[in-house]
């Protein structure tokens, strides 16, 4: 199931006939970009879709649209374009941001260029291997769960959590140097850390010991642009947790 949403701007050089279109599967990385256009204040049409009841896959109508069958995915007139980093790209290029992407010399760039990639290069993948690892061990078949739950245990114990740990103390570190993830201001960055830095929380990654990061996760909460996105698709989180 789907449904669509127009929000445009009067200034939209294009015109309604090309508003940008992200199509958006409820309880995916996809809600940051809408995030994103929000933040930019970006003109965008936004269209849902419900992941199905018994797998928590998305639906055909869904990967019809996008080239790798994955969200994100945004169309904008014959540009059909996913992957998260490639889609931050080309929205920051057609709308420039200097606070969302901080410019080339100014002080926290290569902080920011850090986190931005490593969000999404090594963050955002060990999450979804934790819950990948989740859902397989709850739906194993029973006569297999011997021999697949201490697999995945070893696993998360031997090579998951370690990393994840060692990011995690990373991003303590530089949060206790500047309230966000680029710097003094919100950026791309927290952006892309924001799926994953609320997933390592519901999971019980982020504790006690890291003050740091779950007050970072408190202001995006609070964040405008958040909240706007937030009410647009109706959800209380961005993660979904079965």
């Amino acid at each position: 199931m789907s449904t669509a949403r127009r929000r445009a701007r009067d200034d939209d050089p294009r015109g309604d006939l090309y508003v940008l279109t992200l199509h958006h599967l409820e309880y995916s990385q996809s809600f940051r970009i809408l995030w994103l256009l929000e933040a930019l204040g970006a003109p965008y049409e936004l269209v849902t879709y419900e992941r199905a009841r018994n797998t928590s896959l998305a639906p055909p109508a869904y990967k019809a649209i996008s080239p790798l069958g994955t969200a994100p995915v945004i169309t904008d007139g014959d540009l059909v374009l996913a992957e998260t980093g490639a889609i931050i790209d080309y929205l920051l290029d057609r709308y420039p941001s200097e606070q969302l992407r901080p410019a080339i010399d100014t002080p926290h760039r290569t902080r920011y260029l850090f986190w931005l990639h490593a969000g999404q290069g090594s963050v955002t993948p060990l999450a979804m291997l934790d819950t990948l690892f989740t859902f397989i061990k709850q739906r194993v078949p029973f006569f297999m769960k011997p021999f697949v739950v201490p697999a995945l245990n070893l696993t998360e114990h031997r090579f998951l959590k370690p990393r994840l740990d060692l990011l995690l103390t990373k991003a303590e570190r530089d949060l206790g140097q500047a309230p966000w993830f680029g710097g003094e201001a919100m950026t791309a960055a927290d952006i892309v850390l924001s799926y994953a830095m609320e997933s390592a929380k519901l999971r019980g990654h982020l504790t006690e010991a890291h003050p740091n990061c779950r007050a970072w996760l408190e202001r995006v909460y609070a964040e405008p642009t958040f909240l706007a996105a937030k009410a647009k698709v109706g959800q209380e989180q961005m993660v979904l947790l079965r």
